[in-house]
């Protein structure tokens, strides 16, 4: 099927017409082709039709034209490309449906291509789409308009492709059918002088001089106006006999040989020029110190410079220069307007005048123009272009958001593979034969291309140091930026000058950023760092990501390249611990704060902690507590590390309210890491206690991911030290969880005798939390040694004390355990129903420890009920537990669950699969 609007609107099917469609109805899916794939209202659609002049029916008319729209679209077989939503109407053709579509496309393939043949054709098969004057026969208020807009695009093809067609030599060829264009448009005067440069170079200067005249005298009479100076000066070389087509101007800087990568942004430079139908487009290119600008900037000119035949203009502002001030605009239009061959005589004296004559003089030409080291929008708007077809490439260490209408492209650091590519190609064989440590000085490099650069140099020009010991060298954090330099340049340097632009404000908040321990920070840990209100942090953080100096990989959060972390931490020397006190100080309360809306019940048992003077984090509910526990969790790992010797109070508090997210939450890593430094902490002040507590929670960590000898020495190290100081609950909880190391290596008489023990513990000290627990854990005990009766008076009582003191993750674990006891006495029903009811609430909850357990429970009670679906019930529900198991790393649970995938896939009688889950079984 095919869609027209490149000449009289139709549709047509295997090369037919389909009729049906009246004027008014071609009128209504003409405006929605010519806005295809976007969502027209009833009301824009009465407007487009009738303008201002609507007839009391127009909604009925024109729902009746799309109902024969529809089905005349149908009779072509494409009834479902005319839509109806909520907002309107809309038509999605298909690829190759819509000749406007296809315009559009084979242009910005010329546009795109360096082959100037390439580009003829291209344009050629463009221009034959078009049969006859566009929309030919609609009568509706919106054809004139649209009319003309099609033609002037259908001209600027017309143009663009002679211009082509005469720098490939087919001048003679192109006279008779210049004639034609020249006398359809006849006040059109790039045709004209298209035409002149066709004559001449054809051999007829007497032709070309007559259609020179005739296209001025029409001009005077219709318009009143005289040629432009282009057109004047293309006269004049004719008729002095003048090569009409002289050799354009570069002023490009030399292009690197070695230019690596940055394919995309090269083809969305470019694509960007042709998408514009040729016509005046501004590329800004933005990004940190050393990220590669100007080499871009450079090569894609270099790329381009085909396209631009009336020159390539280059001018540094030195924005970013050490040691010079930013050059004026008036200064860098009078160097532009020199490149462009205007007499010195004739450039004004003024800023203003200059920009006028800078934008008269491109109006007509085609060129391309670098504007290099921008210091923001305001120092480059007197250069901007006016009407034209040209091409300006800008770059700026800032994001030039005020510059209106420009295409900004924000420059990343390389690729691994384009940075490796590079690194060797100028290092050579020795980064070939050590590809590892290639790598390591890649990273420690931040993948800039600068630093990358830098390095590969210091390699090449010291041929007895091999990649490895380079790596080693800018492992030292207090001399990498230094490493990072030579004579002339250095990433340091890059960096000082990008810091000394920037204000007081911003300047002292990027220092106090690089004491952050962590990876990144939301404006919350910015306004505690600067003691300032949460709002005006955030002005500051956008400013500086603005500026380059940060970034930013997700909303409302901000990080630093690496090498800028380290500028960021040798500015913030002297500052101090205040600021890092106020750091601390909001993290533990926000912590607090969310912890008591994940966990109420544990509100009473957690350290206390007094709301800080700055400003903390607002969480409206356990969305929010668990959301933002989970963006900061490798911050607060990072915070608690820290705070070892100076802030060991902090990392204490800290570790002791994170411990029940991070373990409820599997994030066993993050909860190792935090109990370390709480342990260290504890020590260092003599802490005993806490001490304890950190033995305890570092003992359940190494006990959940299967290393039960650590996690026995822990637990039996804490129930020691609990005894010797008389912390009776402390004693509980460990030897609760000494039981459960004891029960997981199968011993479960040892195992009943410390969950007994942590009972009569709790009972003492009226702990009924603790309590709760021990007793759901008798009842594991029990269950596993087939004792059901017993086992089900504790985890009842168990389910009684959970519900007493709120806690839901508890109370569902019980659930789980009912559901394995009525397993075992056959009950399955009820079991399905109690595990059923488990699983839903582990998810609720957010605790893949508690998912995984529930999923172990269903398939054991499928594999025992032994019905005729129970074993394609089984493999699901353990292979879901086993992708939960290994995502969060338990080796214990993964082994269950493939020992159940075992069991299940042999009774489905399959045993190669029954015995590869084994083996993996065993050796987990």
């Amino acid at each position: 099927m095919k869609l027209t609007v490149l000449g009289p609107v139709a549709i047509s099917a295997d090369g037919r017409q389909v009729s049906g469609a009246a004027p008014r109805h071609r009128a209504v899916l003409a405006y929605l082709l010519l806005h295809a794939r976007t969502v027209i209202s009833t009301e824009r659609l009465i407007g487009a039709m009738w303008g201002h002049t609507t007839p009391d029916t127009a909604r009925s008319q024109l729902h009746a034209s799309i109902a024969a729209v529809r089905q005349v679209l149908r009779q072509a077989g494409a009834g479902e490309i005319l839509q109806t939503r909520s907002a309107g109407y809309v038509i999605v053709p298909e690829p190759g449906q819509l000749d406007m579509d296809e315009f559009t496309r084979l242009v910005a393939e010329a546009n795109a291509t360096e082959d100037r043949n390439a580009t003829s054709r291209l344009l050629r098969q463009a221009l034959a789409l078009w049969q006859g004057q566009p929309l030919a026969g609609m009568n509706a208020d919106y054809v004139g308009d649209a009319v003309r807009r099609l033609e002037e695009r259908r001209l600027a093809a017309v143009e663009r492709m002679i211009e082509v067609e005469l720098d490939l030599g087919r001048h003679a060829d192109l006279v008779e059918e210049l004639t034609a264009h020249v006398a359809e448009h006849p006040l059109r005067e790039r045709l004209s002088g298209q035409l002149m440069l066709a004559l001449h170079r054809s051999g007829r200067q007497v032709d070309a001089l007559a259609a020179g005249r005739a296209f001025r005298e029409r001009l005077v009479e219709e318009q009143g106006l005289d040629p432009s100076r282009t057109f004047l000066d293309l006269e004049r070389s004719i008729l002095s006999d003048a090569p009409a087509a002289r050799e354009a101007s570069s002023f490009l800087p030399f292009d690197i040989p070695d230019f690596t990568g940055r394919a995309e942004e090269l083809d969305r430079l470019a694509d960007s020029w042709a998408a514009n139908g040729g016509v005046v487009t501004i590329s800004a290119i933005d990004g940190m110190a050393g990220i590669g600008k100007t080499t871009l900037a450079v090569h894609t000119a270099h790329r381009l410079a085909g396209r631009f035949p009336d020159g390539q203009l280059f001018v540094d502002l030195h924005a970013h220069t050490a040691g010079q001030r930013p050059m004026e605009p008036a200064v860098a239009l009078e160097t532009l307007l020199r490149q462009l061959g205007v007499p010195s005589e004739r450039i004004p004296q003024r800023e203003l005048e200059r920009a006028a004559l800078w934008r008269t003089e491109l109006v007509n030409r085609r060129v391309l123009v670098v504007v290099d080291n921008v210091l923001d929008a305001d120092h480059v708007r007197a250069l901007l272009p006016g009407a034209s077809h040209s091409l300006m490439l800008i770059t700026s260490r800032r994001r030039l958001v005020d510059l209106d209408g420009a295409f900004t492209l924000s420059l990343e650091v390389l690729p691994a593979q384009d940075a490796i590519t590079l690194f060797t190609s100028i290092v050579g064989a020795r980064a070939v034969e050590e590809p590892t440590a290639v790598l390591d000085v890649l990273q420690l490099c931040g993948f800039l291309p600068l630093a990358v650069r830098i390095a590969a140099a210091r390699l090449r020009h010291r041929p007895r140091w091999s990649v490895a010991y380079l790596a080693e060298r800018l492992r030292d954090q207090r001399r990498r930026l230094s490493e990072l330099s030579t004579s002339e340049r250095g990433v340091a340097a890059a960096f000082t000058l990008s810091y000394q632009q920037l204000d007081e404000a911003q300047q002292r908040l990027f220092r106090l950023l690089g004491l952050h321990p962590g990876t990144d920070f939301e404006p919350y840990a910015a306004a505690a760092l600067a003691g300032i209100p949460a709002d005006d942090a955030e002005q500051l953080l956008e400013e500086l990501l603005d500026a380059h100096m940060l970034l930013q990989h997700e909303p409302g959060r901000y990080t630093f390249h690496d090498l800028l972390r380290d500028h960021a931490r040798s500015a913030a020397e002297q500052e101090g611990d205040e600021p890092l006190t106020r750091l601390f100080d909001q993290a533990l309360y926000a912590v607090c704060t969310a912890s008591d809306l994940l966990f109420p019940d544990f509100r009473q048992l957690r350290p206390t902690v007094e709301e800080p003077k700055s400003e903390t984090v607002r969480l409206r509910g356990e969305q929010d507590a668990s959301a933002w526990l989970e963006s900061e969790r490798a911050n607060l790992a990072a915070l608690a590390a820290r705070g070892v010797e100076q802030w060991a109070g902090h990392t204490i508090k800290l570790a002791a309210v994170l411990h029940r997210y991070l373990f409820t939450h599997a994030h066993y890593a993050d909860a190792r890491s935090v109990q370390e430094s709480a342990l260290a902490a504890s020590r260092l002040v003599g802490d005993a206690e806490n001490e304890a507590r950190a033995l305890i929670n570092l003992g359940g960590v190494y006990w959940k991911t299967g290393q039960y000898g650590q996690a026995h020495d822990n637990h039996r190290a804490a129930m020691e030290l609990c005894a010797r100081i008389g912390d009776r609950i402390g004693e509980a909880r460990a030897s609760n969880n000494l039981g459960l190391v004891y029960e997981a290596q199968g011993e479960y008489d040892l195992a009943y005798q410390h969950h007994l023990r942590a009972v009569e513990l709790c009972r003492e000290t009226g702990d009924r939390g603790n309590e709760a627990a021990s007793l759901g854990n008798l009842g594991i005990v029990l269950i596993r040694q087939g004792r059901y009766e017993e086992a089900r008076g504790h985890c009842l009582e168990a389910l009684a004390l959970y519900r007493e003191v709120g806690d839901l993750g508890g109370e569902t674990s019980i659930l789980t355990d009912l559901g394995m006891l009525c397993s075992g006495l056959g009950d399955y029903q009820q079991a399905r129903d109690y595990l059923g009811r488990a699983l839903l609430q582990y998810r609720e909850l957010g605790f893949p420890n508690g998912e995984v357990e529930a999923l172990l429970g269903l398939g054991d009670v499928a594999l025992a009920a032994g019905d005729a679906a129970a074993g394609d019930e089984a493999v699901g529900h353990y292979s879901a537990a086993l992708a939960i198991a290994t995502a969060v790393g338990t080796p214990l649970e993964e082994a269950q669950a493939r020992r159940g995938l075992a069991a299940a896939h042999r009774a489905l009688g399959r045993p190669d699969l029954a015995r590869s889950h084994e083996a993996a079984a065993a050796g987990l």
